[in-house]
Order: structure tokens, then C-alpha cells, then sequence
């Protein structure tokens, strides 16, 4: 309560107390906005006439003082009695306007009635908070392969698009990687698609155990084929992640009696793209096509392995 008459304050401090509610006083502006940021009141009632800042002045402050998503009810308790103040009042922030002397039964009811619409108002913003989580795991799930967990064909796009941009602006390179497990129809044929989604889950997790910078990103490309997005890397770089990622499949050691006599375990072979696109070039689409070029390559030269491919770039 912000009023600086001393018989008006203990009147309606008495009356509020009588509904439970203990008031805090302040006997002017200042000090009422003082309190205001310190107690974070639950409601505000609040004198016009005052010394030093008025009580228009005072409201207008206290919504300046609260942050997005927060309101704090403001009762106007006053002498004045012209339609041009409560019109003000109401334009400054005030939420009611009630005339001195105020009954007791008339009091009791405004102020019950502030505190259910603080009440709805919590259980809305609850609400919203919990439909605004809901909303970004909705977004997360989608943007991941059901079957391993990994950023997926979606996510893929969109990341390759951003980081292309990206590499336009700076003028850096950007490589891509794309993997597929070698002969994965025939582990399927042998072992069961139950068995098969396994492997797929420990090679998904395997190739993003191996990346070491948050910009780089792995997803699933679609079946058995794995994509790979490295942001300011050049061919040397890339290739480097490609054998590391080449080595750990083998070290996992999943046992595949179709794979060869050479290896006997789930190996994959990788095509590796790099390029440094051209200002306005936006056909990133072209290292996507390079990337599958060079992993036929691999493919044809005997799979497990790697083959690479650099564009110059492109005007």
C-alpha cells in the first residue's frame, strides 16, 4: 500500500488484515517503489496524491520496472473523483479504481477479485511454459532419425544450407562426408533386420563419438548411409575424420561373415567432398553430388577405404 495519509493506511491496513492479508506500507512514491523491488508484492493499492512523484507516475514506473510475462495488479485508492482521472489511472497501468472512503465489504471483494486473476493468470503462464516445452521437444524429435537417435535427413538439409551460407560469406571451406556401411543388405539377409537396426544404432553412435567440434554434425542420410557436415575444414582436415571414423567402425568388431575374407567385421567406405563455394553461388546441392561420386569410388575400389574429391570454387 502506497498512501500518505496516516488515518487512511491504518483503515484500510485494518480492513485487509481482517481478510487475511498483511500490508506493507509505503508513505510515499519513492519509497513505494523501493518496496515494490524488494517485496514483490502480491497486489498494489495506491494513493494519487502524494508528496513528490504522484501516484500516475508511480504506476507508470512499476510497469516499467516488470519484465516480460510478469503483472502485478494495481488498485487506484482515491479521492478524486473525476472520470478523467480514472481514465488516466487505467491508461498508466492501473488495473481497478476505487473512490475513499471505500467500504469494507466493497475492498474485501476487489481485492478477491485481483487475486483470482493474478491466480488464472499464473496457472496461463504454467500452461504456456509447459505447451512451449512440449512445442521444442516436438521440434527436437523431429529434427532426429527415429532408428538411431542422430540428426536426420531434415536436420541434415537444413545444416548443410546454413553452414553453405556461411562458407559463401567467409570464403572458407566446407567439407562433407558420406559413409555407407558396406554390403549392409547382405548383414540384413544373414542376421535379420532386428539385428541390422542394432548395427545401425552402434555405427550412428560410433561416428558421432568420433566428431570433437559442436559445428560438425553426423545424420543419418537414409538406409544405411551416413552424411557428414565439417564447417571450415579443408581436404586434409577432412580427410583425417573420414579414417578416423573408417577405423572406429572396424574396431567395433560387429562380426559379418559376408563382408570378405580380408576384414570379417561391419566396415564402411567413405566419399569425401571439399570445396569453398563462391559468393552467391547457393547450389549446394553440387557437394553433395562430388561427396556421392567419390564414395562410388570407394565403393568400386573395394569399400572399406576412403576416395575424395576437391572443387575449386565456383563463380
Amino acid at each position: 500500500m502506497i498512501e500518505d495519509t496516516l488515518t487512511s493506511a491504518t483503515l484500510v491496513s485494518h480492513q485487509l488484515r481482517k481478510i487475511g492479508i498483511e500490508p506493507v506500507l509505503a508513505r510515499d512514491g519513492e519509497k513505494g517503489i523501493e518496496l515494490f523491488k524488494k517485496e514483490h508484492p502480491d497486489l498494489i493499492l495506491l494513493d494519487i496524491i502524494m508528496p513528490g512523484l504522484d501516484g500516475f507516475e508511480v504506476a507508470r514506473r512499476i510497469r516499467q520496472l516488470e519484465q516480460a510475462g510478469e503483472w502485478t495488479p494495481i488498485i487506484f485508492l482515491t479521492a478524486r473523483t473525476s472520470d478523467e482521472d480514472l481514465e488516466k489511472a487505467i491508461a498508466v497501468g492501473g488495473d481497478d479504481y476505487l473512490i475513499k472512503p471505500v467500504s469494507e465489504i466493497v475492498l474485501a471483494a476487489k481485492v478477491r477479485a485481483m487475486q483470482r486473476i493474478a491466480q488464472m493468470r499464473h496457472a496461463l503462464l504454467i500452461l504456456t511454459r509447459k505447451l512451449d516445452d512440449a512445442n521444442q521437444e516436438l521440434t527436437r524429435l523431429s529434427s532426429l532419425d527415429g532408428l538411431t537417435g542422430i540428426p536426420n535427413r531434415r536436420q541434415f538439409d537444413e545444416t548443410l544450407l546454413r553452414e553453405w551460407r556461411r562458407a559463401c560469406r567467409q570464403g572458407k571451406p566446407l567439407s562433407m562426408l558420406l559413409c555407407d556401411v558396406d554390403s549392409f543388405k547382405q548383414f540384413n539377409d544373414a542376421y535379420g533386420h532386428q539385428v541390422g537396426d542394432e548395427c545401425l544404432k552402434a555405427v550412428a553412435r560410433c561416428l558421432q563419438a568420433t566428431l570433437r567440434r559442436p559445428a560438425d554434425l553426423v545424420a543419418r542420410y537414409g538406409g544405411e548411409e551416413f552424411a557428414v557436415i565439417l564447417p571450415d575444414t579443408d581436404l586434409g582436415g577432412a580427410l583425417l575424420v573420414a579414417e578416423a571414423m573408417r577405423a572406429a567402425i572396424e574396431g567395433l568388431r560387429i562380426t559379418h561373415r559376408h563382408a570378405g575374407p580380408a576384414t570379417g567385421v561391419v566396415t564402411i567406405s567413405a566419399g569425401v567432398a571439399t570445396m569453398v563455394p563462391a559468393r552467391g553461388h547457393t547450389d549446394s546441392a553440387v557437394l553433395i553430388r562430388q561427396a556421392d561420386e567419390a564414395l562410388y569410388r570407394a565403393k568400386d575400389g573395394g569399400r572399406n577405404r576412403i576416395a575424395s574429391t576437391t572443387l575449386r570454387p565456383l563463380n
